[in-house]
């Protein structure tokens, strides 16, 4: 498995407030608070191991996404249970695939005869605001929402 990136991390937890983003987000956060398993001599130690499991590590970086520091101590964090416990490094593989995978497929929007007002776009986060004036004669200008005037 190619290493998690703090960029990567980072990036993904700036990316929360999209229903994909916050989709992997959650994906991320189950897999970090399950046990922490490793092999040992005796079988799998799920006690104590004095190495992070990634919880705090993803609390961190959730509560501050652009903090370069917190999204690599994830990373580190990650990387080393990876090491560690080789169920976790298979479900952080397959974690880590999906979240790399566009979802949503593709969107095909079609406008047929007349249309006035139509605004087409995705992940819009907030609110949009168009002020237009409308003219009843020919060569009347209509002011777009940008504040660029068409014919």
């Amino acid at each position: 498995m190619d290493p998690i990136t703090a960029a990567a991390l980072a990036a993904l937890a700036g990316s929360i407030a999209g229903e994909a983003g916050r989709q992997a987000w959650h994906g991320l956060t189950a897999l970090v608070s399950l046990p922490f398993r490793r092999p040992t001599a005796h079988g799998l130690d799920e006690g104590s191991t004095g190495i992070s499991s990634g919880e705090l590590e993803v609390a961190a970086l959730e509560s501050n996404p652009a903090d370069p520091l917190r999204a690599q101590a994830l990373a580190t964090a990650l990387g080393v249970r990876a090491a560690l416990d080789g169920e976790f490094r298979a479900q952080l593989e397959a974690w880590w695939r999906q979240a790399q995978t566009p979802s949503g497929g593709s969107v095909h929007n079609t406008i047929n005869g007349k249309a006035e007002n139509v605004v087409q776009g995705q992940h819009f986060s907030s609110s949009i605001t168009f002020n237009m004036t409308r003219g009843t004669s020919a060569g009347t200008q209509t002011e777009g929402a940008c504040g660029e005037t068409r014919p």
